[in-house]
């Protein structure tokens, strides 16, 4: 089953360069552990405090819980501001 985990950050104030270089690192050091798995990232156009990490996975159980490493990320990420996260279920046709 394929579901994805997506975590949202609005960061406060106006520190975009000091969050970006944040976030590069952070996912620096998932991708080398997490190298089976896919990891986006995502900044809004018209808001520069916004930003979204995209986790896919791909395993035989998605459950309501959320993963070891995006709880992880959540975590780092709340120092920034606002943060959001979510699981979602792929939908496939019948």
């Amino acid at each position: 089953m394929k579901w994805l985990e997506i975590i949202e950050l609005r960061s406060v104030g106006s520190n975009r360069e000091l969050v970006e270089s944040q976030l590069q690192k952070l996912i620096n050091e998932v991708e080398k552990e997490a190298k089976k798995q896919a990891i986006n990232v995502y900044s809004r156009i018209t808001i520069d405090t916004d930003f979204r990490i995209h986790l896919f996975h791909d395993s035989k159980i998605a459950g309501s819980s959320k993963s070891p490493l995006g709880l992880r990320l959540a975590s780092a990420l709340k120092a920034f501001g606002l943060v959001n996260h979510s699981i979602w279920i792929e939908m496939r046709s019948k």
